[in-house]
């Protein structure tokens, strides 16, 4: 495992096809979450480009399909196929792990929901968000650990967001149950999850060849993540000149770089933006620029603690 800051020369500008330009992943398997639409898709496109028999993982069938389809006759591989996936579905998440056969070499977690405006519990009455952005991962994860450890050097590539500055996992209210519901706290409790997952399977699993990293994609111009968002309220943040937007190729490029990047083998718990290593947040830092990774974020004591949590309650 290395320690030195990983540092690359793509940048904010460059697209999921730079920085897999020149890597082959013939004979490599890789499963993407939410790869129906957005930087899910274009991440599928493109490791299926390079040579990857490809799962594209999503709850909606139909737009799964046509995805995969247009993958195949886009890249000529024809090894994409459909994987049906509710992450707050307990048993669908168990159906994909159980019927997923041979060593799997990447999985991108990459579905999310983002500020339900209303608080929303799971089956399991969990806040739709944490459950859907991190539990569900989690679960999928650690079920399709026997598959990664088979593959002799996997990358699991968890998707978080600069959002996750906004709020460390609140441990004694996770579910809002004693505190006002908030869509865009709950939604940073979930994306720093994200990263402490990451931090923690590192760890966890530095014997078994399984390389766990979290990123920042960048803020998406046109993706459904922000469905949820009223119209005129969505207009008006895109309007602000607060983020500096990304197109989908672009949005994609941090997602296969960790992915992918030979330069980032040793490289593990670690949080990346722009296709680098990002360095301890700065709160002045706003659109093109890198806006950092917060210490509540990459705190092991956290990261343990939130896996034991986890574990109890997807049990």
């Amino acid at each position: 495992m290395t320690t030195t800051r990983a540092t690359s020369h793509f940048d904010w500008h460059s697209t999921a096809a730079d920085v897999i330009d020149g890597v082959d992943l013939t004979g490599r398997r890789a499963l993407i979450t939410g790869a129906a639409s957005g930087i899910g898709a274009e991440t599928a496109r493109v490791l299926a480009a390079a040579g990857a028999e490809t799962v594209v993982a999503a709850r909606n069938r139909v737009a799964a399909e046509r995805v995969a389809a247009d993958i195949r006759a886009t890249t000529g591989n024809d090894a994409v196929r459909v994987a049906y996936l509710d992450l707050v579905d307990r048993t669908s998440i168990d159906a994909l792990a159980a019927g997923f056969d041979g060593p799997l070499h990447i999985l991108v977690n990459n579905a999310g929901v983002m500020a339900i405006p209303e608080l929303r519990l799971s089956p399991e009455r969990h806040e739709m968000q944490f459950a859907t952005n991190h539990l569900g991962h989690f679960r999928l994860t650690t079920a399709l650990l026997p598959s990664l450890r088979a593959a002799n050097g996997a990358r699991v590539v968890s998707v978080s967001s600069r959002a996750h500055l906004n709020s460390p996992v609140v441990f004694d209210d996770i579910d809002f149950n004693n505190r006002e519901y908030d869509p865009a706290l709950a939604y940073a409790q979930s994306k720093t999850a994200n990263v402490l997952f990451a931090v923690d399977a590192a760890r966890r699993w530095a014997n078994d060849g399984v390389e766990a990293n979290a990123l920042h994609p960048g803020a998406i111009l046109d993706s459904n993540l922000a469905r949820h968002y009223d119209p005129a309220a969505l207009a008006q943040i895109r309007s602000s000149g607060r983020y500096t937007y990304k197109s989908i190729a672009q949005g994609a490029a941090t997602s296969v770089y960790v992915a992918t990047s030979p330069g980032l083998a040793g490289v593990v718990g670690r949080y990346f933006e722009n296709c680098q290593e990002a360095d301890p947040d700065d709160p002045s830092a706003a659109g093109i620029d890198a806006a950092g990774v917060a210490e509540h974020a990459l705190d092991p004591a956290a990261a343990e603690r939130l896996w034991d949590l986890s574990a109890q309650l997807i049990a």
